[in-house]
C-alpha cells in the first residue's frame, strides 16, 4: 500500500505553496515500543497521529530499535527514529503527510524569493545544493530521479561549461576525498583531499552518478546551462542484508591515468586483523601487491625492490622518519583520526620527490563540523581516545586524539631473565580547520610521539617524533587554486646508561628539517589540467653525540660534526585527454641540492679507494658555505587508453633522486638507525622505473582486477664493508660501498568492493639484485657478481577478506605467505695461523625458511538503539591462528668446537586479543 502511495504524493509536492507555513505544530506523541523494525514503528505512528506516511519500505534501515516518547512533537520523534540512518523526512502539516526519503530532503515550502528574477540565480555562477533539490517533473515508472540544474542559461556563447563543487558528508559536514563524480559515463573526476572537484563538459542534460567507498551511491539528472557550482551531500553507507545493486559507472580505477597507486579508507583498514587487535595502517599497506615487510614486528616496508629508507612517509605534509611504536609492533598513526591512506609506487606525481621507491601519504580528518563526537578503545596493551567537533559551527572544527600503552604486564610474562624489562609509548594528534570565507581555508596539524624501553639491563632507549604544519588554501579564480604550506619535522633517539656512575653515558642522534611548499592546480577544461609549484627543504642532522651521563662519569665526549643541506625543487604536470578514452600525464620535476657548511670534509685521491692511505686533504668550510651541489631533472610520464568502460591499459616512466641515506646494519627500521646526507664523498641515489598494466572490472564493476609489470634501475645505493662501523664514524665514506641495482616483478590484484563479502587477494613476484662497484677489489662483494638484497623475497601472496553476517556481527581474515629472505650461511671451517676459522658463503646466497601466517577477528557491534549515550563494539580474535613459529632470523653460535644454527621467532604461538570500542 505504502509503495503505491509514494509516486503521486511526491508529484503533489510540486504545487505546494507558501500556505504550508501554517504548520500544525500541536501534534504530540506519547508511546513506548520495544525492538520493532522502523517500518512497523512508522505504521504505528501513522495510526496514532492520523498522518499519512509515504516511504519505500525496501530502502529503510532494517535494524530493530526500541523507542519511547512522552508528549513529544512529531518532528522530534522522527528525528530520533531516523538518527544514524541514511533516511530523512519532511512533514506537510496542512495535508497531514510525512515523506521518508534517502539522499535528499524534500522541501514542503518554496524558498524565499522563488519567483523573484535574479534573487537566487547569479548569472554565470549558479550554486546548487543536493540537500535542496526537488524531484524532477518527469517521473520514471521504476525510479524517482533527483534533478540538478547548474548555471543561469547564459554561458556567454561558450558551448562548454565548468562545474565545480564540494562533496561533503551529510552527517558531519566533513569533505569527502576520493569520491568519483561520473557524468554520462563519459566525463569523470575525483574529489581531492578537500572534497573539491572540477569537471568541464558541454551544456545539456546528463545522467549523474556519485560513488565512493563507504558512501551510498547518489544518482541524478543534471542540466548544465553555464559555469556554476554544485555542492553535494552524500550519506554514509549503511550495510543491509538485502542484495546491493551496483552501478555500472564505478570505473574510476579504469579511467584514471595513475598506475601503481593504492588508496585505502580507514573503514577498510579497520577490517584487517592486526596484532593485539590494534588497527595498524602500515600493516594494511603491506597486504597490497608490491609492498613487503622483512618479518614480524617490523613496521618498515619495502616497495618494488626499494629499501625502507627509499619510502617517503608523509603525515599531514610532514615527514615521519620512524613510523613505529613498541619494538615495531605498532605503527605511529592513530587510526581514529586518519581519513585515508594513499600509496604511490608506480607513477609518483611530480609534486613529490626525495625518495626512490614510493610515497605514502597519510591524511587526518578535519573533524565533525556540526556536533561534538568521539570514540575510545581499550585493549590488552593500548588505549585510545579521540574527540572532534565544531569550534564555530560549519566554520571551524577540531579533531584531537591520543594513545598510550600499559604493556609492562605483558613483558612480565616473559622468562625471569627479562623481569627488568620495561616499555611504553604515547602519541598525540591535533588538527584544526578554519574556513575564513568561500575562497580561503586554514589548516593546522600537530603530532607528537614518544617511545621508551629497556631490555633487561640498565640501558634505556628513547625516540620521539614531533611534526607541525600550517596550510593556507586559497581559490584564486574559478579555475585556479593554490596552497601554501610551512612546517617543521623533528626526530631524535637516545640510548643512555646511568646506573654505574663511572661508565654512565648518553648516545644521541637528531634530525630536524623545516620546509615550505607552494602548490597550484589549474583546471582549463576537460582536455587540459595542470599542477605546478615549488618547494624548499632545509636539513639539519646531528649524526651522533656520545657524552657522559653523570658528573662523575669517565666517558670521553665524542661528537660527530653537524650536517646541513638545502633541497629546492620546482615541478610542472600537464594532464591531457584528447578523447575520453585516451589520456596522458606528463610531469617534470627539477631538484637542486646543496651540502652546506660548517663542515670539515675529507678529500681523497681521484680514482682510488677512500681510506686513510689515499686521503689527500681536509678542508674546513665555514657556516653557510655551499660545499657541493647536485641536481637534475626527474621525469614523470604515464598514459592510459580505455578500450571500454571496464577495460584499460596503462604505461608509465619515472625517474627520481634521493639525497638522504639511512645507515643501518638491519633490514628493518630501527630506533638506532642513522641518517646521512649526500656530500662530496657520498653521491645521491638515483633510480628509473618503467611499468605497464592491464585493468579490468567484472560483474557490474563489483570486482576489480589488475596486473602490473615493472622494471627498475638503482644507482649509487649504499652497502657496507664487512665489519663496517656505522655509529660515531667521522669518516663514514671509508666504510660504505656504492652499488648498482635492478628490480623487476609482476603484481596481480583481485578486489571485491561491495556485498556481504569484500576484500582482496594480491600476488607479487619480485626480485632485487645488487652489484658492488667498489674501486678496491678486496671490498667488491661476491667478487663483483650480482647478489640479492637483504629484503629480496621473490614470492608473496596475501588474502584479506571481510564477511558481514548481519548489522551486528562481522568476520575478518588475513593470511599471508612469502619466500624467506636472504642470509649468509657458514659453510665450512679452515685453519689459519694456528686457529680454526669459519668459512662463509657468498653474501645472501641462502634463505631463511618461508613465512606463513593466518589471522582471524570477529567484530561485534552493540545494539542500534537511537536513544543511547554511547554506541559500543567488541573486537576479538587471534593473531597467528595456526601458532606457526615463523623465523624472523637465523643466527649461528660456536659451541664446543662446532657452529650451530638457531631460528629466532618473534611470535611462535597463537596471540589472542580483545578490544572494547566506544563511540559517542
Amino acid at each position: 500500500m505504502l509503495n503505491k502511495k509514494i509516486l503521486p504524493a511526491l508529484g503533489s509536492l510540486l504545487i505546494i505553496s507558501q500556505a504550508a507555513n501554517t504548520q500544525e505544530k500541536g501534534v504530540t506523541i506519547t508511546a513506548k515500543y520495544d525492538s520493532l523494525p522502523r517500518k512497523e514503528l512508522l505504521l504505528q505512528l501513522e495510526k496514532k497521529t492520523g498522518f499519512f506516511f509515504y516511504f519505500d519500505s525496501g530502502r529503510l534501515d532494517t535494524s530493530k530499535i526500541s523507542f519511547q516518547a512522552n508528549d513529544e512533537a512529531l518532528e522530534i520523534v522522527l528525528n530520533k527514529l531516523m538518527d544514524g540512518t541514511a533516511s530523512t523526512f519532511a512533514i506537510d502539516y496542512p495535508n497531514k503527510k510525512v515523506y521518508i526519503t534517502q539522499q535528499i530532503k524534500i522541501q514542503t515550502t518554496l524558498p524565499r524569493g522563488f519567483y523573484a528574477d535574479g534573487d537566487n540565480i547569479a548569472a554565470g555562477n549558479t550554486t546548487a545544493d543536493s540537500s535542496k533539490m526537488l524531484y524532477n517533473h518527469r517521473v520514471s515508472k521504476t525510479e524517482q530521479k533527483l534533478r540538478f540544474e547548474v548555471g543561469s542559461g547564459n554561458n556567454g556563447g561558450k558551448p562548454v561549461a565548468l562545474i565545480q563543487g564540494i562533496i561533503r558528508n551529510g552527517r558531519t559536514g566533513e569533505p569527502m576525498s576520493n569520491v568519483s563524480i561520473l557524468i554520462d559515463n563519459r566525463y569523470s573526476t575525483t574529489s581531492n583531499q578537500y572534497g573539491e572537484y572540477s569537471v568541464s563538459l558541454p551544456t545539456g542534460d546528463y545522467p549523474l552518478s556519485v560513488v565512493g567507498i563507504g558512501i551510498r551511491e547518489l544518482t541524478a539528472e543534471i542540466t548544465v546551462h553555464s559555469d556554476g557550482k554544485l555542492n553535494i551531500d552524500v550519506q554514509q553507507q549503511v550495510p543491509t542484508l538485502r542484495e546491493v545493486i551496483v552501478s555500472a559507472r564505478k570505473t574510476s580505477n579504469i579511467r584514471s591515468t595513475s598506475m601503481g597507486t593504492a588508496k585505502l579508507d580507514i573503514t577498510s583498514i579497520k577490517r584487517i586483523p592486526a596484532l593485539f587487535g590494534e588497527t595498524d595502517i602500515l600493516r594494511a599497506i603491506t597486504t597490497l601487491p608490491g609492498v613487503k615487510t622483512v618479518g614480524e614486528a617490523s613496521t618498515g616496508f619495502n616497495v618494488r625492490g626499494g629499501s625502507t629508507d627509499q619510502n617517503l612517509i608523509l603525515y599531514n605534509e610532514g615527514t615521519i622518519y620512524n613510523p613505529s611504536h613498541f619494538f615495531g609492533m605498532f605503527s605511529a598513526f592513530n587510526p581514529e583520526v586518519v581519513k585515508d591512506v594513499e600509496l604511490f609506487k608506480g607513477t609518483i606525481p611530480a609534486k613529490y620527490g626525495g625518495r626512490l621507491a614510493s610515497v605514502l601519504n597519510v591524511n587526518n580528518r578535519e573533524g565533525n563540523k556540526k556536533n561534538i563526537t568521539g570514540s575510545a578503545g581499550i585493549g590488552a596493551i593500548t588505549s585510545r581516545l579521540q574527540v572532534e567537533g565544531p569550534l564555530d559551527k560549519n566554520k571551524t572544527s577540531f579533531i584531537a586524539g591520543g594513545r598510550t600503552t600499559y604493556a609492562n604486564w605483558l613483558i612480565g610474562l616473559l622468562p625471569a631473565e627479562y623481569e627488568k624489562s620495561r616499555a611504553s609509548f604515547y602519541d598525540i594528534n591535533l588538527g584544526i580547520s578554519h574556513r575564513i570565507d568561500s575562497s580561503n581555508n586554514l589548516y593546522f596539524s600537530g603530532y607528537l610521539s614518544n617511545d621508551k624501553f629497556s631490555l633487561n639491563n640498565d640501558t634505556t632507549y628513547k625516540y620521539t617524533n614531533r611534526n607541525f604544519s600550517l596550510k593556507w588554501k586559497r581559490t584564486l579564480t574559478k579555475r585556479l587554486q593554490g596552497e601554501l604550506i610551512a612546517g617543521y619535522d623533528h626526530y631524535e633517539f637516545e640510548t643512555a646508561s646511568l646506573n654505574n656512575e663511572t661508565n654512565a653515558y648518553s648516545l644521541a642522534f637528531r634530525i630536524r628539517q623545516m620546509f615550505t611548499k607552494l602548490n597550484f592546480t589549474y583546471f582549463k577544461n576537460a582536455q587540459h589540467s595542470f599542477d605546478f609549484g615549488i618547494s624548499s627543504l632545509l636539513y639539519k642532522l646531528d649524526p651522533g653525540s656520545y657524552t657522559p651521563g653523570k658528573a662523575g662519569s669517565l666517558v670521553v665526549t665524542d661528537i660527530v660534526q653537524t650536517e646541513q643541506a638545502l633541497e629546492n625543487a620546482a615541478y610542472f604536470t600537464h594532464i591531457y585527454s584528447p578523447t575520453p578514452d585516451l589520456s596522458f600525464s606528463t610531469g617534470l620535476r627539477y631538484s637542486l641540492y646543496s651540502f652546506l657548511g660548517p663542515k670539515q670534509v675529507n678529500y681523497y685521491a681521484p680514482g682510488e679507494p677512500k681510506n686513510e692511505n689515499t686521503l689527500t686533504s681536509t678542508v674546513d668550510y665555514k657556516s653557510g658555505k655551499f660545499i657541493k651541489t647536485y641536481g637534475g631533472p626527474e621525469i614523470r610520464f604515464s598514459t592510459r587508453y580505455a578500450f571500454n568502460p571496464t577495460l584499460s591499459v596503462k604505461a608509465g616512466f619515472n625517474s627520481q633522486r634521493q639525497y638522504i641515506h639511512m645507515l643501518s646494519n638491519t633490514t628493518a627500521i630501527s630506533p638506532t638507525d642513522i641518517w646521512k646526507l649526500s656530500d662530496p664523498n657520498v653521491k645521491p641515489q638515483r633510480g628509473e622505473q618503467v611499468s605497464v598494466g592491464l585493468y579490468k572490472n567484472l560483474k557490474s564493476n563489483t570486482i576489480e582486477t589488475s596486473v602490473e609489470f615493472y622494471y627498475k634501475r638503482i644507482h649509487d645505493y649504499l652497502d657496507y664493508k664487512p665489519g663496517a662501523k656505522l655509529v660515531l664514524n667521522h669518516s663514514i665514506e671509508t666504510d660504505v660501498i656504492s652499488t648498482e641495482g635492478k628490480a623487476y616483478g609482476a603484481e596481480l590484484m583481485i578486489r571485491k568492493t561491495v556485498g556481504k563479502l569484500t576484500g582482496w587477494i594480491s600476488y607479487t613476484y619480485s626480485r632485487v639484485l645488487l652489484r658492488s662497484t667498489a674501486q678496491d677489489q678486496q671490498w667488491q662483494i661476491n667478487n663483483g657478481r650480482e647478489y640479492p638484497a637483504n629484503y629480496d623475497k621473490p614470492h608473496d601472496v596475501t588474502l584479506t577478506s571481510s564477511f558481514r553476517i548481519n548489522h551486528r556481527l562481522g568476520l575478518s581474515m588475513n593470511s599471508t605467505y612469502s619466500t624467506g629472505r636472504p642470509i649468509t650461511y657458514p659453510i665450512g671451517r679452515f685453519y689459519y695461523a694456528g686457529s680454526a676459522r669459519v668459512l662463509y658463503s657468498d653474501r645472501n646466497q641462502h634463505r631463511i625458511p618461508d613465512y606463513f601466517r593466518m589471522d582471524l577477528s570477529v567484530n561485534i557491534e552493540g545494539n542500534h538503539k537511537v536513544k543511547k549515550l554511547t554506541h559500543n563494539s567488541w573486537t576479538v580474535g587471534c593473531y597467528n591462528l595456526l601458532g606457526r613459529k615463523n623465523p624472523y632470523s637465523v643466527y649461528f653460535v660456536s659451541e664446543d668446537g662446532s657452529v650451530n644454527g638457531y631460528k629466532l621467532s618473534v611470535f611462535g604461538n597463537i596471540i589472542p586479543f580483545i578490544n572494547y570500542n566506544i563511540r559517542f
